[in-house]
């Protein structure tokens, strides 16, 4: 079993799509281990964006980013990081094939509902970044 992140992002939160989208993972067999809505500072996105910092766009994605609570889900599966990646779709929305929740959902590159981690490595660093080990869920 894998465990990976994925943030839903305040264009999710605005059209009120957050059940919708939990339930495709579900659907999928994902099994939520953690989950919590919380408002992303400066300080949180740099380290999650800490590859995009230098492009012109990041203010653009900072001010997006915080412009409302988000909610952060810890999923857990076999091959958890590549089938949601799969389930989500390309970055950009308007590339994304319908099916996928980018391309059901999204509006383009910045506004494409949900964050998904790329890597096992990069779930790691992201569940440590949003959870701790007290607010993940452990079967008993």
């Amino acid at each position: 079993m894998e465990k990976t992140i994925i943030i839903l992002k305040p264009d999710a939160i605005r059209k009120g799509c957050v059940g919708l989208v939990l339930q495709r993972f579900e659907d999928a067999k994902f099994r939520i281990v953690g989950m919590k809505m919380m408002q992303l500072n400066e300080a949180v996105l740099r380290e999650h964006y800490s590859h995009l910092t230098d492009k012109p766009f990041f203010c653009e994605i900072v001010d997006f980013m915080s412009s409302t609570p988000v909610v952060v889900v810890a999923l857990e599966g076999v091959n958890a990081v590549e089938k949601v990646r799969k389930m989500v779709g390309p970055t950009d929305s308007t590339q994304a094939p319908k099916g996928t929740i980018r391309g059901d959902l999204g509006k383009d590159k910045n506004q494409n509902i949900v964050h998904a981690s790329d890597s096992v490595e990069s779930a790691e660093r992201e569940m440590n970044r949003f959870f701790n080990a007290a607010e993940l869920f452990v079967k008993g």
